[in-house]
């Protein structure tokens, strides 16, 4: 039944007339300013966790409990907002989540203690997770449309908005206290929510463009990797028995995304910290271990399409799993901050486009109801990062805590391998 958000229904080879592709490149603008602006506000966050610390007097085990709040209100929303999308549209939920963050990102520098902080960060979670379904679901739309694996493009736009928030903060982190930074992100966050939204709202829902059978059935290896990524399923019915292999397929490529996340999350609320206390940096050098990580994340990224085209999923999942476990062991356990540094640039290039194929792929499965049930497996990673790195760290040492993301990186990159054969299975057409 067509929902206000899908339509599934194309006719086998039509082509787009002009008027449609002006359309489409307009929608890819305005939901990439919707990634840039979620990373933007995350990130000006992030990079004044320590000062709040500070504020609030919290120890790490406590400042890891408060930290939960935004992962669990992250977790405890995104089935909401894929129920929302499937009823009112993922556009109109994109524009309502990201006022919301926006509005949170304020909160946190109010409070005076680790339950307070907990607390405000429960709504901040909220619109962070309400966000991150919404727009992943327009994206998903958007490339059903293009026929292209296009979604790292969108998550670069969120790695450069990390980047750009983590550059501010830590320009003005010695200059600026957190409650009038936070503010002005807040009237950032409102401004372009009001710019982007008035055009996401105007734009249609684009419908997916599916090829002929006989075109798919002689294209090549390189292009099978390729659709594999960007193809959007034929509507299933409730009867189609494929129904269950797909969903089951959505667990697992939420497992990946939950593994990435872990990571992200870490680099997010302990990369600075462990920069600042066990390697004596700077508060400004401390905020860029963040930066690197994001910029390395956003090269990857952007990057991530013609990886796809060329090496398929898997290659991409494995070599990116490694690569991100190798780096987070030597960020976390050089002895200098520039090593460290460079750990975190390594992991950020690994991790890049781990997060996008994973959702793009549940997306492409189940639509809307697939990108909320990765992303909430995705986002437990989170759920779980913060506590658990901080226990560690109270137990062990913040470094060796560090290493978990490693061992989550590798883990990801065996998952992958484990499910390659079925992850072709389930990407045809019914």
């Amino acid at each position: 039944m067509p929902t206000p958000n899908k339509t599934w229904s194309a006719i086998p080879g039509r082509r787009r007339s002009a008027t449609a592709d002006r359309s489409l490149t307009q929608l890819r603008t305005v939901i990439t300013a919707f990634f840039a602006l979620d990373g933007f506000v995350f990130a000006g966050w992030v990079v004044r966790i320590p000062a709040i610390k500070e504020r609030t007097g919290a120890s790490e085990g406590a400042l890891g409990l408060a930290l939960l709040g935004v992962s669990a209100g992250a977790v405890a929303t995104m089935v909401a907002t894929g129920r929302l999308c499937r009823r009112f549209g993922s556009h109109p939920t994109t524009v309502a989540a990201a006022a919301l963050l926006s509005l949170g990102v304020a909160l946190p520098p109010l409070t005076g203690s680790a339950l307070a902080l907990g607390l405000v960060l429960l709504v901040f979670g909220a619109g962070f997770g309400g966000l991150n379904v919404a727009m992943n679901s327009a994206a998903v739309d958007l490339i059903a449309a293009l026929r292209r694996p296009v979604m790292p493009g969108f998550h670069a736009a969120f790695s450069l908005g990390g980047m750009a928030g983590a550059a501010l903060g830590g320009l003005i982190a010695g200059r600026l206290a957190p409650t009038p930074h936070l503010a002005l992100l807040t009237a950032v966050g409102l401004l372009v929510t009001a710019v982007a939204g008035r055009a996401l709202l105007r734009l249609p829902v684009p419908e997916p463009v599916l090829a002929s059978a006989s075109a798919s059935a002689s294209a090549s290896a390189s292009a099978s990797a390729s659709a594999e990524e960007s193809a959007a399923p034929a509507g299933r019915t409730p009867e189609d028995p494929a129904r269950g292999a797909a969903r089951r397929l959505v667990a697992v490529f939420g497992l990946i995304a939950l593994c990435t996340a872990y990571g992200e999350g870490a680099m997010a609320d302990w990369a600075a910290l462990h920069l600042d206390q066990d390697l004596d940096a700077s508060p400004g050098v401390a905020a860029a271990g963040y930066s690197v990580f994001a910029l390395m994340m956003a090269v990857g990224r952007l990057s991530g399409t013609a990886l796809l085209e060329r090496l398929g999923q898997t290659r991409t999942l494995v070599a990116g799993g490694a690569t991100a476990a190798a780096g987070m062991l030597l960020g976390s356990l050089a002895p200098t901050v520039w090593l460290a540094l460079l750990g975190f640039a390594v992991t950020g290039l690994g991790l890049a486009n781990l997060f996008p194929v994973a959702i793009a792929r549940a997306g492409a499965l189940t639509g809307p109801s697939g990108v909320a049930a990765a992303s909430t497996v995705g986002y437990g990673g989170m759920l779980l990062g913060p506590p658990a790195i901080g226990f560690l760290a109270d137990g062990l040492s913040l470094p060796i805590a560090l290493t978990t993301v490693a061992l989550l990186a590798a883990m990801a990159a065996v998952v992958a391998y484990g499910t390659r054969g079925a992850g072709r299975a389930g990407g045809g057409p019914a």
